[in-house]
C-alpha cells in the first residue's frame, strides 16, 4: 500500500479528478460551508482552481505547481483553496468561466480564480506555468502578487470584482422580446454556416477545431427542409474529413475531443462521453439521407467503442477517457513505422499508404497519429490490419477512465443508443439504453428530485436544467424506440417537476439551477449551445415533441417564450445557438406524426418500423399501440389514438403533417410513398 506524505480533505470525495489532487501539498477543500466559512471567519481571498480529469493542461498544472512545496507553501498561507470537478459542478464552471472570459476575452481549463470571501472574482486566467515564462508571469509570481494586493489594496479589490459581478448579471438580464419569431433564423443561420465553412478541410473557422455536430445536424434539417444541396454538402464533406483525420480513433473507434490544427489531424486526445453521443448520432443521421455504408461504420465503431470502454454492464456511462498514459499525452494511440512493420509485415506497406503513415512521423518522437489520407474504399486486408493493431494496443497502459456517472452526459448517450438501436437494430444498443434509464431513476433520483452524478454506490448534488433537459428527452427517444409507456409516463412527470423547480415564472425561460440549489452570486440562464446543446435549446425541443403526445398546447406556448426570451441572442449570432434553431424548425411545421395500430406480433410492424426508421425525418412523433394490450387512460395520455384503437386484423398506419391527416394506410408500401 502506498504510503504518502500528504492527504488533504479530498480524499473524502467520490469525484476521480478530485481524488487526483487529494494527496497534494496544497490544503485543498471541496466546495462546501467548510470552506466558505473559514474563508469568512479568517477573511482570506479564496483560490478557486477549477478542471477536469480527462483534461491535459489540468495534470500539467497539478505536477508543475500543485505537487511543488514551495508554490503549495504560498498557497496555504495566502488562500483559502479549493479545488472543483467541473463535471459535477457545472454552475459554478459555467458563473467563473464567463468570469474568466469577461476579464481575460477567453477562457480554457485548468481554470484560476481568485475570490474576495464573498466569493466575487477579482482576477482570473487558465494556465500558469510555476515560474515566469516567454513574458507571461508564473504562478508563483500570481500568487505572490495577488496575496500583496488583496491585503493592501482592498477596497479596489472588491471594486473590480463587483464590476465583474455587474457584467455577468448584465449577460442573464432577459425579457421576453416583443418581436415575432420567424424562419429567417434559419435562413441566418444556414448563411452564417456557409460563411465561417473551411472549404478546404470541412468543419467552421480556424484551429483550435471543434465537431461543431450540432451545426452539422441542422445543416441537414435544413437540406431537407429546403432542398439545398450545399447544406448538405457542407455537413458530408465535414463528416468525412473529421472521420478521416486523427481526431477519429481509426483502430478503436470513438473521437478525441477536439483538434488542434485547421485539417483535424491532431487532436487533444481526451475522448469524452458527451461528444461520441453526438457525433454518433449525426453519422447516423448522414447515414439515413445517403445510405453510404461510411456512415455507418463510423457511427457502428463510435458506439461500439462507447459500449467496450465507457459502460457499465449493470447500467451506466463513464464520463471520459483520458488524454495521457504513462504520463504522456497520445502514448496509447500512436504508432512509429517500425512497431506496425513489426505487427503486420509485408501489409505495412499498404497500410501505411492508407493512413498516412512515414518513418519520421507526424507526431512527436517520429510516431505517427493514424489518418486516412487516400479516399479509396477500405478494403478487407486493411480491416484485418486494424484488427492486429487493435489487438497489440490491448496491451498498453490504457489513459484511465473518470467512471462518474453524470445524468445530463448519460442521458445524451442514452438518446443515441436508442437511435442506433432503431437504425443499426443492434439489441446491445438498446439494451445499454433501457439500463441506464433505470439506473437514473432509481440511483438519480430522491423524492422526485434527479441528481446530478453517481460513483461507488454513492449519488450526489441536485441535478441542473441540462440533467432535466436532456434526460426528458431520452425518455421522450425511449419511448419512441420501445413504445413502453413507461417512458413516455416518466417524461411527463418529470417535466413537470422540472418547470416547478427552474422555471422563470416572471420572464420565462429555464434557470441553470433550481429553488432547491445553493444560491450563488448569479443566478443563470444560458442558452448558447457548446460543446453540448444548452438546456433551454432541448427543452423547447422537448415541450414540442410532448405537446404533439399530450395534446397539452401550454408546452407549445412554453416553447415559443423560450424563442423570445432567446430572440436577441439568436438575431445576434445564430451560429452560437444551433440546437435551439432546430426546435424552431420543428415549431414552423412540417412535423408529422405517425400513429401504428398493430398486433404487436405482427411482422408488418416490424416493416413498417424499419422504413420509418431508415428514412431522415427529423421532425416526427411516433406513437404504437396494440389494441389487444391497452393501457388504462391512454387515449387520455395519448391523443393521438383517440377513435383509432379498433381490433383488427390489419395493420392501421395514420400519417398526419402539421394535424391534417391521410387515410389509414395497411399495405407497407403504400408507407414508403408516403413518407
Amino acid at each position: 500500500m502506498t504510503e504518502y506524505k500528504y492527504t488533504n480533505r479530498l480524499i473524502n470525495e467520490t469525484s476521480p479528478y478530485l481524488l487526483q489532487h487529494a494527496h497534494n501539498p496544497v490544503d485543498w477543500y471541496p466546495w462546501g460551508e467548510e470552506a466558505l466559512q473559514t474563508a469568512r471567519q479568517k477573511d482570506m481571498p479564496i483560490l478557486l482552481s477549477i478542471g477536469y480529469s480527462s483534461c491535459h493542461w489540468c495534470h500539467v498544472m497539478e505536477h508543475e505547481s500543485f505537487v511543488n512545496e514551495k508554490i503549495a507553501d504560498i498557497m496555504n498561507e495566502n488562500f483559502v483553496c479549493i479545488k472543483v470537478d467541473r463535471e459535477e459542478r457545472p454552475d459554478l464552471d459555467e458563473l467563473y468561466m464567463n468570469a474568466v472570459q469577461a476579464m481575460t476575452g477567453s477562457g480554457g481549463w485548468p481554470m484560476t480564480v481568485f475570490l474576495t470571501p464573498s466569493l466575487k472574482p477579482f482576477f482570473a486566467g487558465t494556465y500558469f506555468p510555476p515560474t515566469d515564462m516567454h513574458g507571461r508571469p508564473g504562478f508563483l509570481t500570481i500568487l505572490t502578487a495577488l496575496s500583496k494586493f488583496y491585503r493592501e489594496q482592498r477596497e479596489k479589490a472588491e471594486e473590480h470584482s463587483n464590476q465583474v459581478v455587474s457584467a455577468i448579471r448584465e449577460m442573464n438580464d432577459l425579457i421576453i422580446s416583443s418581436e415575432d419569431i420567424s424562419q429567417d433564423l434559419l435562413h441566418k443561420l444556414y448563411n452564417q454556416s456557409v460563411s465561417l465553412y473551411d472549404r478546404d478541410y470541412g468543419g467552421f473557422g480556424d484551429a483550435p477545431k471543434f465537431p461543431q455536430s450540432m451545426v452539422l445536424s441542422f445543416l441537414m434539417r435544413y437540406w431537407y427542409k429546403t432542398n439545398e444541396p450545399y447544406a448538405l454538402k457542407i455537413a458530408e464533406d465535414s463528416l468525412k474529413k473529421m472521420a478521416y483525420g486523427g481526431i477519429y480513433d481509426h483502430i478503436g473507434g470513438g473521437f478525441h475531443r477536439y483538434s488542434v490544427d485547421e485539417r483535424w489531424l491532431v487532436p487533444h486526445f481526451e475522448k469524452m462521453l458527451y461528444d461520441n453521443a453526438l457525433l454518433s448520432n449525426i453519422y447516423l443521421e448522414a447515414y439515413q439521407i445517403t445510405k453510404d455504408d461510411f456512415y455507418r461504420k463510423i457511427a457502428t465503431e463510435t458506439l461500439d467503442y462507447v459500449i467496450r470502454e465507457m459502460y457499465n454492464p449493470s447500467g451506466g456511462f463513464y464520463s471520459a477517457q483520458d488524454a495521457d498514459s504513462e504520463g504522456k499525452e497520445g502514448k496509447y494511440y500512436v504508432w512509429s513505422l517500425d512497431e506496425v512493420w513489426d505487427i503486420l509485415g509485408e501489409n505495412t506497406r499498404l497500410f501505411a499508404e492508407y493512413y498516412g503513415m512515414t518513418g519520421q512521423g507526424n507526431f512527436e518522437h517520429g510516431t505517427n497519429i493514424l489518418h486516412i489520407v487516400n479516399e479509396y474504399q477500405a478494403n478487407s486486408i486493411i480491416d484485418e490490419c486494424r484488427q492486429k493493431l487493435f489487438n497489440e494496443r490491448e496491451k498498453r497502459i490504457k489513459p484511465e477512465i473518470d467512471d462518474k456517472i453524470l445524468t445530463s452526459w448519460n442521458a445524451l448517450m442514452i438518446s443515441s443508443m436508442a437511435f442506433g438501436y432503431q437504425v443499426l437494430k443492434k439489441e446491445a444498443y438498446l439494451d445499454s439504453a433501457i439500463k441506464t434509464a433505470d439506473l437514473i431513476l432509481s440511483k438519480l433520483s430522491r423524492d422526485g428530485i434527479l441528481l446530478r452524478t453517481y460513483r461507488n454506490g454513492i449519488s450526489k448534488y441536485n441535478a441542473y436544467a441540462e440533467d432535466y433537459a436532456f434526460f426528458i428527452n431520452a425518455l421522450i427517444d425511449l419511448y419512441e424506440t420501445t413504445f413502453d409507456m413507461k417512458w413516455l409516463s416518466e417524461a411527463i412527470k418529470i417535466n413537470n417537476v422540472f418547470i416547478m423547480e427552474f422555471w422563470d415564472e416572471n420572464n420565462g425561460g429555464f434557470y441553470y439551477t433550481g429553488k432547491s440549489h445553493e444560491s450563488l452570486i448569479v443566478r443563470s440562464k444560458p442558452a448558447y449551445d457548446s460543446v453540448i446543446p444548452s438546456a433551454n435549446s432541448v427543452s423547447a425541443m422537448n415541450f414540442l415533441r410532448l405537446a404533439r403526445f399530450s395534446g397539452d398546447l401550454s408546452l407549445s406556448k412554453k416553447a415559443e417564450t423560450i424563442f423570445k426570451v432567446f430572440f436577441d441572442q439568436l438575431e445576434r449570432s445564430p451560429f452560437g445557438f444551433p440546437r435551439m434553431i432546430c426546435a424552431l424548425d420543428f415549431y414552423f411545421g412540417n412535423t408529422k406524426e405517425i400513429v401504428i395500430v398493430s398486433d404487436k406480433a405482427s411482422p408488418k410492424v416490424d416493416e413498417a418500423l424499419n422504413i420509418i426508421h431508415n428514412q431522415y425525418i427529423p421532425n416526427k412523433v411516433l406513437v404504437f399501440c396494440d389494441p389487444n394490450e391497452v393501457p388504462a387512460d391512454i387515449e387520455k395520455l395519448l391523443p393521438l389514438l383517440e377513435d383509432r384503437i379498433k381490433l383488427d386484423n390489419k395493420i392501421q398506419i395514420y400519417v398526419c403533417e402539421n394535424n391534417l391527416c391521410k387515410s389509414p394506410i395497411s399495405d407497407i408500401d403504400d408507407l414508403k410513398k408516403v413518407l
